[in-house]
């Protein structure tokens, strides 16, 4: 019994948290998909902000969530909100998190699993490690184009599952050391966020070429 309540303590401690400002949120940049989803209950819940709705399977297991982002994105952890007190056996209590450049060759980077976990619970995808100085540091974010999180079970062996909420977070800000945020796109830079590449328009047209020019 002591066992059982030291785990349900340590999964609700993880409980809420707060966003940090210097790690942007990616999921809007993907296509959202689900392999399942009960009417009235679909991908759009995951992304609402509301925490009274949530999205619900209905199939087989695994229960799966996909993104797919236009170009390659650099992941530093997720956050997903569940609630054992109102969804009771449809908690997840397995989770698979696997990362690639297509749905062909996903590879897991992490495993998670979870006891009447209660609110978000952020998952740093790679593991934290120690500097010479003793201090915690955060290993490098995961580059991919697709990222699939697997519900590969339930809390009392539910069959179908509710996800109240999932974020996806990009590289955190770090200071620059004298060198200048970079505009590559496939290099996460010091804000962490996207820079806009402006590319010189070559116009083809007589009539656009005559105007190229300032005069």
């Amino acid at each position: 019994m002591a066992e059982e309540q030291d785990r349900d303590s340590e999964d609700e401690g993880m409980g809420m948290f707060e966003i940090d400002l210097d790690r942007p949120e990616l999921g809007h940049l993907a296509t959202w998909s689900v392999s399942s989803h009960k009417y009235g209950f679909g991908v759009e819940n995951l992304q609402d902000g509301n925490e009274n709705t949530f999205w619900q399977s209905e199939g087989p297991q695994p229960h799966t969530i996909d993104l797919a982002f236009p170009k390659r994105v650099f992941i530093s952890s997720i956050a997903l909100h569940t609630s054992h007190p109102r969804d009771d056996s449809y908690t997840p209590s397995k989770l698979s998190i696997r990362a690639g450049t297509g749905l062909h060759d996903l590879q897991e980077v992490m495993f998670k699993e979870f006891f009447k976990p209660d609110g978000w619970l952020l998952i740093p995808l790679r593991p934290h490690d120690s500097s010479p100085e003793g201090q915690m540091i955060e290993g490098p974010p995961i580059p991919c184009h697709h990222l699939r999180i697997l519900v590969l079970a339930n809390h009392l062996n539910g069959k179908d599952t509710h996800v109240r909420g999932l974020k996806i977070f990009g590289a955190p800000s770090a200071p620059s050391h004298g060198h200048e945020p970079t505009d590559d796109p496939d290099i996460p830079n010091s804000t962490g966020k996207e820079s806009l590449i402006h590319q010189e328009t070559t116009w083809t047209s007589v009539a656009f070429r005559q105007h190229a020019g300032i005069r």
